[in-house]
C-alpha cells in the first residue's frame, strides 16, 4: 500500500466487536447497582461478591480493548471515560455506602466521613498524576472496595475503624507510592502470585461471611501491608544494597 494513501476505515465487525468490550465494562455499572442492592439489605458477602465480579470486569476490559484496538476502531467513544464512572462506583461509591451504613464505625463520623470518601475519591480520580511513571498509584487509590473488605474482616473496634477511615482519607493526597500488582514490572511475577493467593483468600473469606481461621487473616493483612508499603522498603534497602 503507498504511503499516501488513507488508513483503511475499521470493519463493521471490527466496530461491533470493540463496542462489545464497552459494553462489557458497562456491565460493572450494573453489577454495582446489584451491590448496591445486597448492601441496602444488609447481604455484606453477597455485596463483596458482587463487587468480586466487578474486579474480574475490570481486569479483563483493558487487555481485551487493547487486542482490540478499540481507541482506534470506535475513536468517537472514550474507554478510559467508561472505565472511570464505573470504577467509581464498584471502587468507592458501593463501598462508601457499606462502610457508612455497616455500624462499623462511630455514630457521628458515619455520615461525614462517608461523604468524605465520596469527595476525596473524586478529586483522585479526576487527579493525572494519579499514576507515577514505573506504574505506582500516587497516595491511597481509593480503593475503597478493599478498604471494606479489610473492616468487615478485621471489625476493628468503632473508634480504631473511624480512625482508619479518616488516615485513608488523609492519604489520598500524600505522595506515598502503592504498588499496582499488575501493572508494576518490578517483581511482577512474584506480585501476580501474591495476588492469585490473595484472590483465593478473599474468596474463601467472602463464601465464610468473613469467619475465617487467623491463618487466613494473617495472609491477608501480610499481602496488604506488601502492597502499600512494599516499595517504600524496598526503596529504603536499596542504598543499603546497591
Amino acid at each position: 500500500m503507498d504511503a499516501s494513501s488513507p488508513p483503511t476505515a475499521p470493519s463493521r465487525t471490527a466496530k461491533a466487536a470493540a463496542f462489545s468490550v464497552h459494553i462489557f465494562t458497562a456491565l460493572g455499572a450494573g453489577v454495582a447497582l446489584v451491590a448496591m442492592m445486597e448492601a441496602v439489605r444488609g447481604q455484606w458477602a453477597g455485596m463483596f461478591a458482587w463487587l468480586g465480579l466487578a474486579l474480574i470486569i475490570d481486569g479483563v476490559d483493558g487487555p481485551l480493548a487493547r487486542r482490540l484496538d478499540v481507541v482506534r476502531v470506535l475513536p468517537d467513544w472514550s474507554g478510559d471515560a467508561l472505565d472511570f464512572v464505573v470504577d467509581f462506583l464498584t471502587y468507592v461509591f458501593v463501598p462508601a455506602y457499606a462502610i457508612m451504613a455497616s455500624g462499623l464505625l462511630l455514630p457521628w463520623t458515619a455520615v461525614p466521613l462517608g461523604a468524605a470518601v465520596a469527595v476525596s475519591s473524586a478529586l483522585y480520580f479526576a487527579d493525572r498524576r494519579m499514576k507515577t511513571d514505573d506504574n505506582h498509584f500516587r497516595g491511597f487509590p481509593a480503593l475503597w472496595n478493599a478498604a471494606a473488605f479489610y473492616l468487615f474482616l478485621l471489625h476493628p473496634s468503632p473508634v480504631l475503624a473511624s480512625l482508619a477511615v479518616f488516615a485513608l482519607i488523609v492519604l489520598t493526597f500524600v505522595p506515598l507510592h502503592v504498588l499496582h500488582p499488575v501493572r508494576v514490572q518490578r517483581l511482577r511475577r512474584f506480585n501476580l502470585a501474591l495476588t492469585a493467593i490473595w484472590a483465593v483468600l478473599a474468596i474463601v473469606t467472602i463464601a465464610q461471611d468473613f469467619v475465617v481461621a487467623l491463618p487466613v487473616t494473617l495472609a491477608l493483612c501480610a499481602i496488604a501491608l506488601y502492597i502499600v508499603c512494599g516499595d517504600a522498603v524496598i526503596r529504603l534497602l536499596r542504598p543499603a544494597t546497591s
